[in-house]
């Protein structure tokens, strides 16, 4: 498959000074370059594992300030 990219210079040639290195050719070092990219997105795989039921939008001052009091309390 073809496909054509237009790299800013410098990437250009650190992919082609790679390729030399390697002894490869640059086509080479992009598929191993998407081999390394994940099959789906990442955000895909935290939808919902955080969910609490809880339809109230949450407020992390109010949260951090709650978990404060109640450390005290704790220690006291």
């Amino acid at each position: 498959m073809s496909v054509t990219v237009d790299l800013p210079e410098d990437a250009l040639r650190r992919i082609e000074a790679e390729a030399a290195r390697r002894g490869v050719t640059i086509d080479d070092i992009i598929a191993e370059l998407a081999a390394r990219l994940p099959d789906e997105d990442p955000l895909e795989a935290f939808n919902g594992c955080g969910a609490s039921g809880d339809a109230e939008p949450f407020d992390i001052h109010r949260a951090r300030d709650d978990m404060a009091s109640a450390k005290l309390t704790d220690h006291a």
